[in-house]
């Protein structure tokens, strides 16, 4: 497979085609939005919590396959957890996209359907696009660093 190949994994265009949760949410108890200027990327990030768990959520994107892939991608991985895993799960992802200890770091668990996301950390022009649904998602519930 070619190195583009490998960056529009069959998840990724398969969560471009058909995203999931795809919507804003009407009543949201948390939302933020981000956008890129450099490439016109635009997400809308709407979570309905209760109880300490995201009970719904919405990531609107307008933008390339990549950033509506993982806007998509994101919500499956939160819908129903705990608030604090939700915040682990995203502060660890957001990690895997910045420049590695010099020993290399610890190995994390593996991230199944996401890792198809981490491909774009070779792309340095794509990294905004996994990141931006996650850093609003982190800025939704006030995680933002």
């Amino acid at each position: 497979m070619s190195d583009l190949g490998k960056l529009y994994q069959d998840a990724i265009l398969e969560h471009h085609k058909a995203p999931r949760y795809a919507a804003a949410l009407g009543a949201p108890t948390h939302s933020a939005e981000g956008n890129n200027p450099l490439c016109g990327d635009r997400v809308a990030v709407t979570l309905f919590v209760a109880d300490g768990h995201v009970r719904d959520v919405g990531c609107e994107v307008k933008g390339c396959a990549i950033c509506r892939a993982s806007g998509s991608m994101l919500a499956e991985a939160i819908i129903g957890r705990e608030l604090s895993q939700v915040v682990a799960t995203s502060q660890r992802f957001l990690a895997e996209f910045t420049p590695a200890p010099a020993d290399g770091g610890a190995p994390g668990e593996p991230w199944g359907q996401l890792g198809a996301l981490l491909e774009a950390r070779r792309y340095p022009n794509r990294l905004r696009c996994a990141t931006l649904p996650w850093e609003a998602l982190q800025r939704a519930l006030g995680a933002a660093p």
